[in-house]
């Protein structure tokens, strides 16, 4: 069904003037379409990995309090509450400067070789 109506349109994507021949068009081709469509889901994308990144920091502080408190301490619980990574932890008990037990597999850190190592 053919239409008489040419209104003059900005297109959304592009912000170039075109004539649409219908009420509801918003853009000036389907190429601005397209691409308009692709920048709106890489926009979600971003928004979805930056929220989970801001709430994990908030977790973290949470869980330090209760690290405090424990008594020993896995690899990387030593390394959040240092904030360092696992590897530079794992160097410091190869290097001898933490002393770390193990459970199995599991490397246990206590909580006062953590205080002897500033001291």
């Amino acid at each position: 069904m053919s239409s008489n109506i040419e209104i003059q349109k900005t297109c959304n994507f592009c912000g170039k003037m075109f004539t649409a021949h219908t009420l509801h068009t918003r853009y000036c081709s389907h190429t601005c379409n397209q691409k308009h469509y692709k920048q709106l889901k890489r926009e979600e994308k971003l928004q979805e990995h930056l929220v989970p990144a801001f709430t994990s920091t908030t977790t973290t502080e949470v869980n330090y309090t209760s690290l405090q408190q424990k008594l020993f301490l896995s690899l990387d619980e030593t390394a959040a509450m240092l904030g360092a990574s696992r590897r530079t932890i794992q160097r410091l008990i190869a290097k001898g400067a933490l002393k770390a037990g193990k459970i199995g597999s599991r490397c246990i850190i206590q909580r006062t070789e953590i205080d002897k190592l500033f001291k």
